[in-house]
Parts: C-alpha cells; structure tokens; sequence
C-alpha cells in the first residue's frame, strides 16, 4: 500500500512540475514579464504627470481625459483589473526596452513603456528592434540615462493613468504609460 500512495504521490508531482514549467513560459516573454514584477515591487509607481517636450496629446483618443477604464496589462504588481482614470492621452510610438539601471542592480528586460520622446536623439522615426539607444524617462530609480536596447516598438497612443492597486490598494497617481491595447471598458 504504501509503494502505491508513493508511486501515486511522484506522478501528481511530477506532472504538476511539467504543467507548471509549461505555464510559465507561452513563447510571448511571460518569465521575463514575471521577473520585471519582482523588479519593480516596492517601487512608488506614480510620477509628477510632467510629460515630455513635444509629446502630443491624441486627436481621437478611445479613452478621454476623465473617463474611467479597466488596466488590462499587468506591468506591475496590482495593475491588471484595476479601474483607472485617464488622465493624459498622447499620440507617439511607445517601446519595450531592455536596460541595466545606472544604480546597478539586476538587468530590467522587455519594460513597458517608455515612448519616443523618453529617447536621447531619437528623433521622429520609428526606431527598430535591436536599436541601442539612451534613456531620458525617469519611471524608475535608474532608469534616467541608462543604456538600453529596443525590444519591440508600436505606435499607438499612450496613456497616463492614475489607479489604486489590486493588492493593497496602493494609490498610484499619473503612472505613465499604458497602450490604448492595455485597456478595456469599464
């Protein structure tokens, strides 16, 4: 009997781990994405609501200044469900980047977002997949003048929200920023 329960209780976990290393990777970065949120716990996610020199705010935005939406993405710990309000809209490309904080510390792979006028010299162009490039956006503590490399790039519009957790009920005041894709209706 007890070679049975044994022999049972070593298949259970055994396909526990295969379907929990299956889980963790689906080809779209989900170990990395997992990663970033243990990087940026603990961290004060809101900003001044300053926004970058020659950022333009959205003609047609889906969501207006005001109005209130659902995040969608989970960037952070606590984001993904939490109702937002709209408080920026912005017409730019906005950039998953790859960067070491100049503070030291673990590299940060594939952050979302930083958009084109958070670039040095970046211009008006579309910057490609691969492109090193310096940061100007201070999100983050290290992340001002970091180096860095493009991941992917979309232009869409961006938004600067404010929100309060979903675990915790942190307040989170002009977080920048979540692609029109990120969010939902409420």
């Amino acid at each position: 009997m007890k070679i049975k329960n044994s022999l049972f209780v070593t298949t259970v976990l055994a396909l526990t781990l295969t379907l929990g290393a299956c889980s963790n990777n689906d080809g779209h970065g989900s170990m990395n994405h997992d990663m970033n949120q243990m990087n940026h716990e603990g961290m004060n996610h809101s900003s001044s609501g300053e926004v970058p020199k020659g950022l333009k705010e959205a003609k047609n935005p889906k969501y207006k200044v005001g109005s209130q939406a659902i995040i969608t993405a989970s960037h952070m710990p606590g984001m993904n469900g939490a109702k937002a309000k709209i408080v920026g809209a912005y017409d730019t490309t906005a950039y998953a980047v790859t960067y070491t904080p100049t503070t030291g510390g673990k590299r940060v792979k594939n952050h979302k977002w930083v958009i084109q006028e958070e670039i040095q010299n970046a211009g008006n162009k579309t910057l490609k997949p691969g492109t090193k490039i310096k940061l100007n956006a201070d999100h983050m503590k290290g992340m001002k003048g970091a180096s860095a490399v493009i991941d992917s790039a979309e232009t869409t519009i961006v938004y600067m929200v404010d929100y309060t957790t979903t675990t915790g009920g942190e307040k989170v005041k002009n977080h920048k920023w979540v692609t029109e894709s990120e969010l939902q209706p409420e």
